[in-house]
């Protein structure tokens, strides 16, 4: 029998997939889950007990979330990523590191293929298959969803039909679960024009009354919320999460282009991820000066699209990194944030590398460090070739 790893999360299309891959075609499964924080420990104990009834030779968890925040996450707070300045690359994010963690699991077991869950119609196909053929070159990728064209439903029917048990009504939501935010898709995802019902949320609102949190940040990195310093921001993040999502921060739903160029929409859930990055952003926005902020947003934003088109390991995204982190040497201090239902507001920065310092002047106000005349000439300098160009031209509206 030949040997296959399948990236197995325990949701409708994995389970499929391990099913399938080992009545239907008789490979030998190792079923790999990849947690990126986004499992309890009650989800992974009955994923596993799934897993185990599906005739798989093997089932193991790999927790690689630390692992995540240093190779991927960091860098997206460092460079306040948000794809068409709406989603925090929730999923993209972490499939990069999954396919990574996948191939040299492939290798350490000898396996001759690996598998994974994608549709012909997303992101995620693209993703893992050219992770694969980087580190993997020579190793058979299968995708049975993809190459069998199904439906949910058709998966939903094939399951029962093998007598598999499961909340097949909640198997309507294709959900992806990650310390980053958390992917909701269904059928009205598949439209341009409807919601998703409250129902199929992860987080469901229950909490009312407005909260304010504080974020404490070292040289870019999140270390503490409301004076309580953690030993990992991974720690950081989750408590963010505790705190915020219950207020149902965080939904929204991305409309975007896809790497195979048609247009997609999915719903997502990432209260914390959207904190950390406009709190962090404003944090910037203190302590960095204006052409320090206005090139890290021009790579930040070339960064976010490409680790979301699947080229994590061009080594441009290196040199990238290197510079973002260059950027953060000043970026700490404290965010106040108030928290309400369906939003969040930031309140202000507190920082001894706040360059909005008054001893240098109060905007709108008084200046301290030049005088009146000192303004004249500069302004007089600063447009004196405008106002040569139209002194030799005379601009039409100007005759």
């Amino acid at each position: 029998m030949k040997k296959v790893v399948l990236a197995y999360s325990g949701g409708l299309d994995t389970t499929f997939c391990a099913l399938h891959l080992t009545k239907d075609l008789g490979y030998e499964v190792h079923a790999v889950l990849i947690n990126t924080g986004g499992f309890s420990s009650e989800e992974l104990s009955e994923t596993e007990k799934r897993a185990d009834s599906l005739g798989i030779s093997s089932f193991t968890i790999l927790d690689v979330t630390k692992t995540y925040y240093q190779e991927v996450i960091k860098y997206l707070v460092f460079g306040n990523v948000l794809k068409n300045q709406t989603y925090p690359l929730s999923v993209s994010a972490e499939r990069i590191l999954q396919a990574k963690t996948l191939a040299d699991y492939a290798k350490k077991i000898g396996a001759k293929c690996v598998a994974h869950g994608s549709t012909g119609a997303g992101n995620d196909q693209v993703r893992f298959d050219m992770i694969f053929q980087t580190i993997i070159p020579d190793i058979e990728i299968i995708t049975p969803i993809r190459d069998l064209q199904l439906s949910r439903e058709a998966e939903i029917d094939y399951l029962k039909k093998h007598g598999i048990s499961m909340n097949f009504e909640k198997a309507a939501y294709s959900i992806n679960k990650g310390i980053w935010g958390t992917s909701v898709g269904g059928k009205e995802t598949l439209t341009s024009s409807q919601t998703l019902p409250d129902s199929a949320w992860p987080t469901q609102v229950t909490k009312e009354k407005a909260e304010e949190i504080s974020l404490i940040f070292e040289t870019g990195e999140l270390i503490g919320v409301n004076d309580t310093l953690f030993d990992n921001p991974v720690e950081a993040i989750l408590k963010v999460n505790e705190l915020a999502a219950p207020f149902g921060i965080g939904r929204d739903i991305h409309v975007g282009d896809t790497i195979i160029g048609i247009k997609g929409r999915v719903g997502f859930e990432a209260a914390a991820p959207l904190i950390i990055i406009k709190s962090h952003q404003l944090l910037e926005k203190h302590t960095l000066t204006k052409w320090q902020t206005f090139w890290k947003n021009q790579l930040a934003e070339f960064y976010g699209n490409h680790l979301h088109e699947g080229h994590y390991l061009d080594p441009v995204m290196r040199n990238l990194e290197a510079f973002l982190a260059d950027t953060q040497t000043f970026v700490t201090g404290k965010v106040k944030v108030m928290l309400h239902p369906f939003r969040f507001q930031v309140i202000g920065i507190e920082s001894e590398h706040d360059l909005m310092a008054s001893k240098f002047g109060s905007y709108g106000e008084m200046n301290k460090g030049y005088t009146a005349q000192d303004v004249k000439g500069f302004t007089k300098i600063l447009g004196n070739q405008t106002a040569i160009f139209h002194q030799v031209n005379k601009p039409d509206h100007e005759n």
